[in-house]
């Protein structure tokens, strides 16, 4: 298991998983508030399980996987 608190903000370490998937990008450990907000106005991300899921994360990662 990776240890959480090196992506995680301090205050998100200690939680589970389904309430970390709920959680605001910014619980991730380097994505700021104003990340956040820019990640909101461009794609409608709010949450760590929406940018898991956003298509365009989706097909960057399949892109990078057939690159390799």
């Amino acid at each position: 298991m990776a240890d959480l608190a090196k992506i995680l903000d301090k205050a998100y370490e200690s939680a589970d998983f389904a309430d970390l998937a709920a959680a605001p990008v910014s619980a991730l450990q380097g994505v700021s508030e104003s990340d956040a907000e820019h990640l909101k106005a461009a794609f409608g991300i709010d949450t760590i399980r929406e940018l898991a899921t956003n298509k365009f994360v989706l097909w960057a990662q399949a892109i990078n996987v057939l690159a390799k």
